[in-house]
């Protein structure tokens, strides 16, 4: 997963298309690792194909095995600086550029409020991203 930051230091968030797992939930952008790719080489792929974006693949902030009734996930989750491109809305029904405070204003599946704790504990730490 990437949390993609600009200059701002705001956060990009895309809202998932209805129907299917978390359909209509926001989300940090990102997907599945295929075979023989690497973690940073997914997250270029996956924010490119979701958003056409170009980022660069910074620092890995946390991972995060979470449980739901039906699936486990493990979520890598990499700081990424947005480069270059205007995001658009190719996999998903709306993106937004969020300041870190306000990201408990959206509703997100449950494993991502972790991610969203590890941020809001960095700024008030003053740990920059």
């Amino acid at each position: 997963m990437a949390v993609i930051t600009n200059p701002e230091g705001e956060v990009l968030i895309d809202r998932r298309l209805p129907g299917g797992v978390f359909g209509g939930f926001w989300e940090f952008p990102g997907g599945k690792v295929e075979e023989g790719e690497t973690i940073e080489n997914c997250i270029i792929r996956e924010v490119k194909e979701e958003l056409a974006i170009d980022i660069e693949v910074g620092e890995h902030l946390v991972t995060i095995e979470h449980s739901y009734s039906d699936l486990v996930l493990t979520l890598i989750v990499h700081h990424c600086r947005y480069k270059d491109g205007e995001p658009q809305l190719l996999q998903c029904q709306e993106v937004r550029w969020s300041k870190i405070e306000d990201l408990h204003l959206y509703s997100f599946p449950e494993a991502n409020y972790q991610i969203i704790d590890m941020l809001l504990e960095r700024k008030h730490s003053s740990i920059n991203l």
